[in-house]
């Protein structure tokens, strides 16, 4: 099945017309069954999610072009992804799934830098991901339970003893407003696990440098082009899973 038919209606709509004319989180860059709810998940093997990915459908320039070309979104205009600069393995494909995982998971695979949203006909929609320092960064399973637009950051009272500087973001003082320097980004899907809160997030950032590396602190960011993509894709309640 060719990539085309997969892109994004939003991809289609915001190309053609620029050619025309948080929440509490501690996301943030300092420099073998599935069950929805919050049924922990159990898994035959996790060493299947470092397998080859296997076949893969890499998109074309003019495709990656439209992909990752400046979008308006929500009162704000995305910048364009230098993506000739981003190794090409993190591009947003469409790929045979190596999870074994049910239609509608999302599977992060922590050492490869992938997150695999599972589909129902043995391929996955797999992007490139920033993941937290080692120390910070978080492993388990749980759900979806809430996604938004243009969230607002407030760290967490912990992140803040650590960068005082940050005092003025805290849940106190209301965060800070969302915006394209903001460091969730365009969208944010918030993880709970057990019932709970576990205060990390898949989430938009405007550091496309970070893709693929570990520098953000717990949380797993992708790029804004591919996490509005990602968002328009996952429901709430959808299952998760993070393996270190």
């Amino acid at each position: 099945m060719s990539f085309d038919r997969h892109l994004s209606r939003r991809s289609f709509l915001s190309f053609s017309a620029l050619t025309a004319a948080s929440a509490l989180t501690g996301c943030a860059s300092s420099a073998n069954t599935v069950t929805s709810g919050d049924t922990t998940i159990i898994y035959r093997s996790p060493m299947r999610l470092f397998q080859s990915p296997g076949a893969s459908s890499v998109p074309s320039g003019a495709e990656l072009a439209v992909m990752y070309g400046p979008i308006e979104d929500g009162g704000f205009l995305i910048p364009a992804v230098p993506y000739e600069q981003i190794d090409p393995r993190y591009y947003r494909q469409r790929v045979v799934d190596p999870t074994g995982q049910p239609p509608g998971t999302i599977v992060v695979d922590t050492p490869s830098r992938f997150l695999y949203l599972v589909q129902g006909d043995g391929m996955a929609m797999r992007y490139g991901v920033g993941i937290g320092r080692e120390g910070f960064a978080w492993q388990g399973s749980g759900v979806i339970q809430w996604r938004q637009k243009w969230p607002r950051w407030k760290p967490p009272n912990e992140m803040v003893a650590r960068q005082p500087e940050l005092v003025k973001y805290s849940i106190e003082n209301g965060g800070m407003e969302p915006g394209l320097k903001n460091p969730l980004g365009a969208r944010a899907l918030y993880i709970f696990s057990n019932g709970e809160d576990t205060l990390y997030r898949l989430h938009g950032n405007p550091d496309w440098r970070s893709i693929g590396k570990a520098v953000s602190s717990g949380c797993v960011r992708l790029m804004n082009q591919d996490i509005i993509d990602l968002y328009d894709r996952v429901p709430t309640k959808a299952p998760i899973v993070v393996w270190q």
